[in-house]
């Protein structure tokens, strides 16, 4: 088994704080409606913010909280859906801002919303083939790039963040994941070159939702049953961020206490690859994660994507 320890997270958010009340201004809707529906009351839009540069701030902060030089990386992965550019790809333009070395390959992964635990497992996979151990993993978005402002339905969902974290290959590492997908445009789409006449995301909110309760539930017991462990010995299960009316449903499917989901979605909104990094990165800060303690994350997205990783939190490893 291919295991891994993430070393050191780190976040990075624009500026700019979006309110619901400011949204109010611009679309028929209010901040009760808005929370009532999704539990989001505010969430950052990029003003002068790109990608590479919040991506690089977040990437710099796991670094020096895992005690990792740059030169020690062994991979560069970015899972995001609104990189700078086509091509070369996010991972590479933060490859160069980092000055990382030329045997650390660098690519992008698109998986929507479960980009980051996608990245996870394929670090996990590539790591003991890679000159060194180590691993940059970056979760983010711009998504106020690619969402209509006049478009109820998603501008009010959406969100800019971007999480990192670093991460070291360990064959012992307790480590359990599952990836899946099930294609299909329809549900949650953006426009690709050339699609000028849809320039926005598109969602059907009635079908994700359907998606996350018939996926997620399975997954963590799926999980679960792969490790061996009962719902109640995950010390924290940390969910993607796309609507506290989801989560809620997932914690009262799985009984498993509420308390137990951590949620940050009430400032950010949904950064789709973002959101995981991000809440690790603030549960690390806040010192709920502890030494082995048992972490469930579980993330859906476009695709359709589903995945999650089982593991136990480590901290920063002396070397």
């Amino acid at each position: 088994m291919n295991g891994l320890h993430i070393l050191g997270t780190g976040r990075a958010l624009p500026a700019n704080i979006v309110t619901n009340d400011d949204l109010a201004l611009r679309v028929e809707t209010s901040d009760e409606w808005i929370v009532s529906r999704t539990g989001i009351r505010e969430r950052r839009f990029a003003t002068h913010e790109t990608l590479t540069q919040l991506a690089v701030e977040a990437a710099r902060a796991a670094l020096e909280r895992a005690g990792v030089s740059p030169q020690e990386l062994g991979l560069c992965l970015t899972a995001t859906v609104s990189p700078d550019c086509a091509t070369p790809s996010q991972a590479c333009l933060i490859h160069q801002a980092l000055h990382l070395p030329e045997d650390c390959p660098a690519f992008d992964l698109s998986a929507g919303c479960t980009g980051f635990l996608y990245a996870m497992e394929t670090s996990a996979a590539l790591l003991p083939r890679m000159a060194r151990p180590y691993a940059l993993l970056v979760g983010g978005e711009l998504l106020s790039r690619i969402t209509d402002m006049d478009d109820r339905s998603t501008c009010i969902i959406f969100g800019d963040g971007v999480g990192a974290a670093v991460v070291k290959a360990d064959p012992d590492a307790p480590w359990f994941a599952r990836l899946g997908a099930r294609g299909c445009r329809e549900v949650l789409w953006a426009p690709g070159p050339g699609q000028a006449e849809h320039p926005y995301l598109h969602m059907n909110g009635q079908e994700v939702f359907k998606f996350a309760l018939e996926t997620v539930p399975k997954l963590a017991r799926e999980l679960l049953d792969q490790a061996g462990l009962d719902k109640d010995q995950v010390d924290w299960y940390v969910p993607h961020q796309a609507n506290h009316r989801i989560v809620e449903s997932v914690a009262k499917r799985l009984k498993v206490p509420l308390d137990r989901f951590y949620e940050n979605i009430e400032r950010y909104g949904n950064t789709s690859a973002g959101t995981i990094p991000i809440a690790l990165d603030e549960m690390a800060e806040r010192g709920l994660l502890k030494p082995g303690q048992w972490i469930m994350c579980l993330g859906f997205g476009a695709g359709l994507t589903w995945g999650g990783a089982l593991f136990q939190w480590q901290a920063r490893e002396e070397r």
